[in-house]
């Protein structure tokens, strides 16, 4: 049974997923709590037996019965067999899934290639969205328990609207030894074929169009059909199924609590024995764990229990896409960031902080580099170990920023071009007539100059050279 329950963890609040644990509805208790109540009798009645009904001697053999199935239990490779089973059955149910037929491409290319306002033309797109739906339905009256009690005959399909009884005659006088789900499919290439004579298909390019997407949804009713015929190998689900079955046949007798068989005397202390639990609690566990994944394995997709389909929506709204809102069209103007050049949608006051979030640059592009000492390339800037780490470096109060964030710096070629070595080779010229000539320095001014070129000179180190 599917049960949808996204909603009620999707905070990842506290408690959220503790409380997923106390559902009934499609839960582990729902499907197990009939084979659980059978193991917990079986071994309640085999210890009530071994506790009050058996004499000394008997206890000591089956201490050696029961010691004998617990290490034969530990020998049967649960985890193994059960996690190769659950992985190729789960893969399997979700391509049936991905293979259930749905009209929504189908429905859409319909109501884009075949045109007409008319009755006519609305006859030809219901006519044909009908056809593939039938086909479906077909498909589905063979693979699911659950369709087959609603549409037990073809004149149950005929009754709801489906198929008319000129369709019925013409489907039970054709003699097929094999599923004719296929029928209405040859009749929506038919019609399409009359619908591109008529011109109501108007080339040929729009007319494969229409039929490529019936041959997908074809396909899938096809390989919907072909997962129900060719099942997963008995073999797996037979050794899957002795395996767990034996586990827990000798867990029954192998996790009973067992007697010593020299009890201490009077006045002295035995050493220390297992615990008398009368309900096995780490056996319960594996009883849920094992027992649970071979229901998750043996329970058909489409069974009795599954959840009832979009059948009913599916047909609805397919019709309604081809019919009513076939041309409806709402009127077109000018949208409400006409002439902006950057759209910026509105934020509620639950969603405000997420305006103030900086867009994603890329994880390198606040990375400061700087050349290195040889000259050959460039490289993160060297500090000590706690500074370039961020977090350590914030708690020991580093006043340099970690490279990771520090601010970026104009980005330069990592070799010079032609143009640039040409410029280094060819000596640099004197001022121009327009240009004014450099003033002389005065004698006062040195040591003001000498002053300020030490404190530009760290800087200018550190900047790149082009």
């Amino acid at each position: 049974m599917t049960v949808s329950y996204t909603l009620r963890v999707a905070n990842a609040r506290f408690g959220g997923f503790s409380a997923l644990l106390f559902r009934w509805r499609g839960s582990i208790y729902k499907l197990l709590y009939k084979e659980l109540l059978v193991f917990l009798g079986l071994y309640g009645i085999l210890s009530l037996t071994y506790r009050i009904l058996l004499s000394p001697e008997q206890k000591r053999i089956y201490a050696q019965v029961a010691r004998y199935c617990n290490r034969s239990a530990d020998l049967i490779p649960m985890s193994f067999v059960l996690g190769f089973y659950v992985t190729q059955v789960v893969n399997r149910w979700w391509a049936q899934y991905r293979s259930i037929p749905l009209p929504d491409r189908l429905m859409c290319v319909v109501t884009a290639t075949v045109h007409g306002d008319d009755e006519r033309g609305r006859t030809l797109r219901r006519t044909l969205l009908r056809y593939a739906n039938l086909s479906s339905v077909l498909v589905l009256r063979s693979v699911s328990t659950r369709v087959l009690r609603r549409f037990p005959t073809i004149e149950h399909v005929v009754e709801a609207g489906f198929m008319s009884q000129e369709e019925k005659q013409k489907f039970e006088s054709l003699h097929s030894d094999f599923n004719k789900y296929w029928v209405p499919c040859v009749w929506f290439t038919n019609l399409a074929a009359q619908a591109r004579r008529e011109g109501r298909v108007r080339d040929d390019i729009a007319f494969g169009l229409l039929l490529e997407e019936l041959n997908q949804y074809r396909g899938k009713c096809s390989l919907l059909f072909h997962y129900d015929w060719i099942s997963f190998p008995l073999v797996y689900t037979q050794v899957v199924t002795i395996a767990v079955y034996s586990f827990f046949a000798f867990c029954i007798i192998g996790r009973q609590f067992l007697e010593d068989p020299k009890p201490p005397l009077k006045g002295q202390e035995g050493p220390l024995g297992d615990l008398d639990l009368y309900v096995p609690l780490t056996t319960l566990l594996q009883f849920f764990f094992y027992a649970g994944w071979l229901k998750v394995g043996t329970k058909r997709p489409f069974g009795l229990k599954v959840s009832p389909g979009e059948g009913n929506q599916l047909v609805s709204v397919s019709l309604l896409s081809v019919d009513d809102m076939y041309g409806d069209l709402p009127p077109m103007g000018r949208d409400r960031y006409w002439g902006e050049a950057a759209a910026q949608p509105p934020y509620t006051v639950a969603s405000a902080a997420d305006s103030l979030r900086p867009s994603f640059m890329g994880s390198t592009f606040n990375l400061r580099l700087v050349p290195k000492e040889n000259g050959e390339g460039w490289g993160v800037p060297a500090g000590p170990a706690w500074a370039r780490t961020p977090l350590l470096g914030r708690f020991l109060g580093a006043s340099a920023p970690s490279p990771a964030i520090s601010l970026r710096v104009p980005r330069t070629p990592l070799m010079p071009s032609r143009l640039q070595t040409a410029q280094a080779a060819t000596p640099v010229p004197g001022p121009r007539i327009d240009e004014e000539a450099p003033e002389a320095p005065s004698p006062d001014a040195g040591s003001q100059e000498e002053e300020e070129e030490e404190k530009v000179a760290p800087s200018s180190e550190a900047r790149p050279t082009p």
